[in-house]
């Protein structure tokens, strides 16, 4: 009986833990039902549905991010923000994630810049598919022409050949701020910090109020508005 308890246990405790984590990533964020829409191609984007996500493709040729979603982030609460980038000059990757987690596909992008054929790629994402995707970017800055942080910051060394946006609210309740400060040593003189007043955490994305975060002034489409504004200023700059 005691031999059969010590095997026993491991394997109760091990099944407790695999529970535990199937039960915490299969809780996430959903789209907002109103953004659906936007997973349509327009006069100007062409949407399509692909294996790694949705290419958003607009009138550029030259520019392309490849955008990793927050944490439990449903990927096509992104989606309005990112029809509106590629409306504005920049084609976009959205990239599905394994459940839904950026840290279990922080190399997905590798898989995605040989099916296209821009002169400018940057990496992104919003939250921990930001900081993942600044982690790539560390280590393979010969890929990329820079690095798009929404409500994201930097743990290591940034090239300086790469350009890099960091873009937050200002009632941003879920953002370390004290990291975003800190996170300013790892990059250089091609850094561009831009704080958007009544903005918040959730509302770079559509998928309804995050727990922690602060409440907006603004409303999600002008926060998003300004983030395309912000983005397409400084890559054209």
């Amino acid at each position: 009986m005691k031999r059969a308890l010590k095997w026993l246990i491991p394997v109760l405790t091990l099944a407790g833990i695999v529970f535990g984590f199937f039960t915490y990533t299969g809780i996430y964020y959903h789209t907002d039902k109103s953004v659906f829409g936007t997973l349509n191609s327009s006069e100007t984007v062409t949407v399509e549905k692909t294996n790694y996500g949705y290419y958003f493709d607009g009138p550029s040729e030259d520019d392309l991010l490849v955008f990793y979603p927050g944490a439990k982030v449903e990927e096509t609460a992104y989606a309005p923000l990112l029809h509106l980038l590629a409306e504005s000059g920049m084609d976009v990757c959205l990239v599905k994630m394994p459940l839904r987690l950026a840290i279990f596909g922080t190399n997905k992008i590798n898989g995605i810049l040989p099916l296209y054929e821009h002169t400018n790629v940057y990496i992104g994402g919003h939250s921990l598919g930001g900081a993942m995707a600044a982690d790539y970017a560390a280590k393979n800055a010969e890929k990329l022409s820079g690095v798009i942080l929404l409500a994201a910051y930097p743990t290591k060394q940034i090239d300086e050949k790469l350009t890099v946006l960091s873009i937050y609210g200002s009632e941003d309740g879920v953002l370390k701020k004290d990291k975003v400060i800190e996170g300013r040593k790892y990059v250089t003189a091609n850094y561009y910090e831009f704080v958007i007043e009544g903005g918040n955490h959730a509302m770079f994305g559509n998928y309804g109020t995050q727990s922690g975060d602060g409440k907006a002034t603004i409303s999600d489409g002008e926060q998003q508005r300004l983030t395309v504004e912000y983005i397409i200023e400084n890559i054209k700059a």
